[in-house]
C-alpha cells in the first residue's frame, strides 16, 4: 500500500489512507445523522413536513456547493503546498480562503432570505408542504453562511492531516442538534413545540457552536499560524490557483445537484407519496455511499501531498488501490441494505404505500451505488491532482445531456415513476465512472500540478 508521510513537518501527523479515512467516515456519518435526525423526528409530525424539508435541503445543498468554490480549491492548493514543504504559503492560502468564503456565504444567505420563498412557490408545492418549506428555508437559508465557514475550516483541518479532530467536532455538533430537535420540534423541557421551525433553529444553533470550535482547533494544529494581515491581503496568484480547482469542482458538483433538483421537480408530478419515498430512500442510500465518500476524500488528501512532493507514480497507484476498496465495500454494504430494506424503511414511516415504493427503488440502488463509488474516488483524485476542469466536461455530457432526458423519458413516456429516476441516475454514474477511470489511466493529470519544487515563493500581489 502506498503511504505518504507529512513531509517531515514537526507537529504534523503521519498520513496513511486508513488513518485519514476512518475519522472522515465517522465525521460524515455524524453529519448525515443530523439530516436523518430531522427526517426521523419530523416524520413524527407529518409526512408533509418530511417532504418539505427534503425539497428545501435540495436547494440548500446547491447553495453550499456554490460556496464550496473556495474551500474545495483551497484544500487542494494547501495540500500541494504542504507536500512541497512550503508551510508559510499554505497558511496564507488558508487565511485567504476563509475570508473569501465568508464574503461569498454572506451573499448567498442574503439571496435566500430575499428570494427563497419565491423559488419554492415555483416548485409545484402546495398546501402544508409549501408552508413548511417556506418556514424551514427562511431560517436555515438565512444562516447558511455558517455552513460555508464550517466547510472551509473542516476541510483545512483535514488537509493538515487532523481528520480525527474534525470528527470529534462533528460528534459534538450532532449531539447538540439531536438534543435541539428533541427540545424544539416536540416542545420538551418547557420549550414551545415548534415542529419544522424547531428543526431549523436547532440546525442553526448547533452550527454556531461547531464553527467556534473549528476555528479554535485549526489554530491549534497549524505549524505556521494565520495572522490578521493574511485575512485581508490578497494574492492574485493564490486566488488564481484556488479558482483553477475550486470553480470547476463547484460547477461539476452544482451540475449534479441541479440535475437532482430537476429530478425532484419530476417527482412533484408523481404526488406526495413519491416525494416522501424519494426522501426516505435517499436518507438510507447516503449511508451506502458514505464509505466511498470517505475513501475518496482521504485519497484526495494523499494525492495532493504526493503531487506536491513530485511523486506522480505513487499518486497513480494510490488512486487505483483506493478504487478497489471503494467498489468492494460499497457493494457489500448495499447488498446488506437491500436485504434489510423493509425494516430500515420502517424506522421512518408506517405508510404501506410509501414503504413499498421506497423498497422498490432501493433494489435499484445496487446498480446506482456501484457506479457512484467510481466517481467519488476518481473525481476527488483528479481534483487533487489539479485536473478539475476535465470533470466538468465529462459531467456536462453525462449528467445534463444523458441523464436528464433519459429520466424524463423513463418517468413520463415509459411511466416507470420513481424507478425511472433511479435508473437515469445510475446510467450517469456509470458513464462518468468509466470516463474518469480512463482519464486517470491516461495520466494526463500529471501536467496539471499547482506547485512545483522549483517554483519561487509567491508575494502578496494585491493589497500590499
Amino acid at each position: 500500500m502506498v503511504d505518504v508521510r507529512a513531509s517531515g513537518v514537526p507537529g504534523q501527523p503521519e498520513l496513511g489512507l486508513f488513518r485519514l479515512t476512518w475519522p472522515i467516515f465517522f465525521e460524515f456519518l455524524l453529519f448525515m445523522l443530523m439530516g436523518t435526525a430531522d427526517t426521523l423526528m419530523l416524520s413524527g409530525v407529518s409526512d408533509d413536513s418530511v417532504a418539505a424539508v427534503g425539497v428545501v435541503n435540495q436547494f440548500l445543498f446547491v447553495c453550499i456547493l456554490i460556496m464550496e468554490v473556495v474551500s474545495n480549491g483551497a484544500s487542494i492548493v494547501v495540500a500541494q503546498y504542504l507536500g512541497a514543504r512550503r508551510t508559510q504559503e499554505a497558511s496564507r492560502i488558508a487565511a485567504l480562503s476563509i475570508t473569501l468564503n465568508f464574503l461569498l456565504g454572506g451573499v448567498v444567505s442574503a439571496g435566500l432570505l430575499g428570494g427563497g420563498s419565491a423559488i419554492l412557490e415555483r416548485m409545484n408545492l402546495h398546501g402544508q408542504v409549501l408552508v413548511h418549506a417556506q418556514t424551514y428555508m427562511g431560517i436555515t437559508g438565512g444562516f447558511i453562511f455558517l455552513q460555508a465557514l464550517i466547510n472551509v475550516f473542516s476541510s483545512l483541518l483535514r488537509t493538515y492531516g487532523f481528520t480525527k479532530e474534525s470528527m470529534f467536532v462533528s460528534l459534538g455538533m450532532n449531539i447538540l442538534h439531536v438534543l435541539g430537535n428533541y427540545s424544539l420540534v416536540f416542545g420538551h423541557f418547557g420549550l414551545p413545540r415548534m415542529e419544522v421551525a424547531g428543526a431549523a433553529v436547532s440546525t442553526v444553533l448547533s452550527r454556531c457552536v461547531a464553527l467556534a470550535v473549528f476555528i479554535w482547533m485549526l489554530y491549534r494544529v497549524m505549524e505556521v499560524r494565520m495572522v490578521f494581515r493574511d485575512y485581508v491581503r490578497f494574492s492574485r496568484e493564490y486566488i488564481q490557483k484556488i479558482l483553477k480547482v475550486g470553480v470547476p469542482s463547484a460547477i461539476e458538483q452544482m451540475m449534479y445537484h441541479c440535475c437532482q433538483t430537476v429530478f425532484l421537480y419530476y417527482v412533484t408530478f408523481l404526488g406526495p407519496t413519491a416525494l416522501a419515498s424519494r426522501q426516505y430512500a435517499m436518507a438510507i442510500s447516503q449511508y451506502v455511499f458514505l464509505f466511498s465518500l470517505a475513501i475518496g476524500l482521504g485519497t484526495s488528501i494523499l494525492i495532493g501531498r504526493l503531487v506536491g512532493a513530485n511523486r506522480p507514480d505513487d499518486a497513480y497507484r494510490r488512486a487505483l488501490e483506493s478504487l478497489k476498496w471503494s467498489v468492494a465495500i460499497t457493494v457489500l454494504v448495499d447488498v446488506a441494505a437491500i436485504l434489510f430494506r423493509k425494516p430500515l424503511i420502517g424506522f421512518f414511516t408506517a405508510n404501506n404505500e410509501i414503504l413499498q415504493l421506497t423498497a422498490q427503488v432501493m433494489v435499484l440502488s445496487l446498480v446506482l451505488e456501484s457506479g457512484r463509488s467510481f466517481n467519488l474516488v476518481l473525481v476527488n483524485a483528479l481534483r487533487a491532482a489539479g485536473d478539475a476542469a476535465f470533470t466538468v466536461y465529462a459531467g456536462f455530457g453525462s449528467m445534463v445531456c444523458l441523464s436528464l432526458p433519459l429520466g424524463y423519458w423513463l418517468v413520463f413516456r415509459m411511466n416507470m415513476g420513481l424507478a425511472g429516476i433511479w435508473l437515469a441516475i445510475a446510467a450517469d454514474e456509470w458513464v462518468r465512472g468509466i470516463v474518469m477511470w480512463l482519464r486517470w489511466r491516461s495520466r494526463a493529470w500529471e501536467k496539471q500540478a499547482l506547485v512545483t519544487q522549483t517554483e519561487p515563493a509567491v508575494g502578496m500581489a494585491l493589497g500590499g
